[in-house]
């Protein structure tokens, strides 16, 4: 395997729910304008979104492996960038993930480096400025980072791929952001790149591991306690770069994506709904995938593809057909040397764009989504055809609990849960069979386990048999 190559990490622990209003106009392509491109550092080789100063949009983070250092691109809160500023990081830094490792409620940074052969974790301040903390040995030629609680503590531990080594090295954290020695077990050959999901259904995050030597991807079961099983091995195409775990076809169990850089395709191999996977099936992609991303990208309640095309210069789009199957690609310009994707909502319009990190033209580039939304009466109610309704919660921003507000013609099963803007679920408020009528549900700012969650933008969906609406709310600490 060659050294100049890049493969991406990002966010998302679960698959990313549709942040886009029903009501929306689609058409068999979706309607991104041409990319906008900003300056980063010398080959940028991954990127991340996330909200770093906490002003409730989301800035760029991206790791520039020439010039050892993270570039940060503050959002200027309509998906247009400020100028970067650099933050040294390790030597080589091949995958950059931003996450909350200290338990002060803002995001820092976890960075592995390729040539030093560690992970750099640099804190943040509270606005967006970032200090090197301290480096963590990992294995040889660390290609990945994710950033996932691992061992039910409640603090984000880390999971790195080590392409040269030939596994995964599970740091944990002690509570505070900084990590107990690393604890190593068997991949495949050369794993570039790790994503951590709940794939057996057992409310523990497992590893999904791309190995690009073996053709394969490698499933770690998590025994509950950050400790993993032996790895079972599953074919993919040729030199998997990157893999991401998502619902792709509706049935129970998260399924995998991969970008195959050497078969140009990608791969999708569904969730029997225990975490194994069927055989893969192939999809064709633009030239030389390095990257894949699921996301609902055309606002349709699915998890579309979005693939960072490097020898094509180019974002492959490619649509689900609601059942796991894709439609034929739809190719986007972004800038030379397309390695990573990530995709979020940048301009706060409610639907999701599109961040790509350009290797050879040491640039960003982002390709905002022009989906048209619907319209919300003076109310502020959203109404849909049958009488369904979802009011804005109130207050909004709101720093105790807030209301929420929504009407059923008929009853039905009800879920109404709050998700982050990274689409990871926070919080099930509603779960049940409900009879029809004007409903009210308060949330009072915690997770699932009863833990104050961080000030930042959330979203809150109804679904209701095949109604579904998706609204923004803000806390407020």
């Amino acid at each position: 395997m060659h050294k100049n190559v890049l493969i991406i990490f990002f966010l998302v622990f679960l698959a990313v729910p549709s942040f886009a209003q029903t009501g929306k106009v689609n058409s068999d392509s979706i309607p991104f304008a041409p990319a906008v491109n900003y300056d980063a550092g010398d080959a940028p080789y991954s990127i991340f979104c996330a909200d770093l100063d906490g002003d409730l949009d989301l800035d760029l983070a991206v790791a520039d492996k020439k010039s050892d250092s993270v570039s940060i691109l503050k959002n200027n809160g309509d998906g247009t960038f400020q100028t970067k500023v650099d933050y040294a990081a390790g030597d080589g830094p091949q995958s950059v993930f931003c996450a909350d490792l200290d338990g002060d409620s803002d995001l820092d940074l976890a960075v592995a480096n390729y040539s030093s052969d560690n992970v750099s974790i640099s804190k943040n301040n509270g606005d967006g400025i970032f200090i090197l903390d301290s480096n963590y040995a990992v294995g040889d030629g660390p290609y990945s980072v994710f950033c996932a609680d691992l061992d039910g503590d409640l603090d984000l531990d880390l999971a790195v791929a080590n392409a040269f080594s030939d596994n995964v090295s599970i740091l944990k954290n002690n509570g505070d952001g900084t990590f107990q020695t690393k604890v190593d077990y068997g991949a495949g050959g050369a794993p570039v790149s790790v994503f951590c999901a709940d794939l057996d259904g057992d409310l523990d995050l497992d590893l999904a591991v791309a190995n690009w030597d073996s053709n394969n991807v490698s499933i770690l079961m998590n025994n509950g306690d950050g400790t993993l099983q032996t790895a079972v091995n599953y074919g993919a195409g040729g030199g998997p770069f990157s893999v991401f775990c998502a619902n792709l076809d509706g049935n129970p169990g998260l399924d995998l994506a991969l970008a195959n850089e050497i078969s140009y395709n990608v791969c999708i191999l569904k969730n029997n709904g225990n975490g194994t996977f069927q055989t893969k099936v192939d999809y064709g992609a633009g030239d030389t995938p390095q990257s894949v991303f699921c996301a609902d990208l055309d606002g349709d309640t699915d998890q579309d593809l979005a693939v960072a095309n490097y020898l094509s210069d180019n974002v492959s789009i490619l649509k689900n057909n609601g059942n796991g199957t894709f439609q034929t690609k739809v190719d986007y310009g972004a800038g030379d040397g397309a390695y990573s994707v990530f995709c979020a909502d940048l301009d706060q319009d409610s639907d999701l764009d599109i961040a790509v990190a350009n290797y050879s033209s040491d640039s960003v580039s982002i390709l905002l989504n022009q989906t048209i939304t619907g319209v919300e009466d003076d109310g502020g109610i959203a109404q849909r055809p049958g009488g369904y309704s979802l009011s804005q919660n109130y207050p909004n921003p709101f720093n105790q609990t807030t209301k929420i507000n929504f009407t059923l013609p008929r009853s039905g099963f009800v879920s109404l849960n709050i998700y982050d803007i990274l689409g990871r679920k926070v919080r099930t408020l509603v779960s049940e069979h409900s009879s029809s009528g004007y409903k009210s549900v308060l949330w009072d700012g915690k997770n699932d386990f009863g833990k104050d969650v961080t000030s930042e933008i959330y979203f809150y969906q109804l679904r209701v048999g095949d109604f579904s609406e998706t609204k923004k709310l803000v806390l407020l600490k």
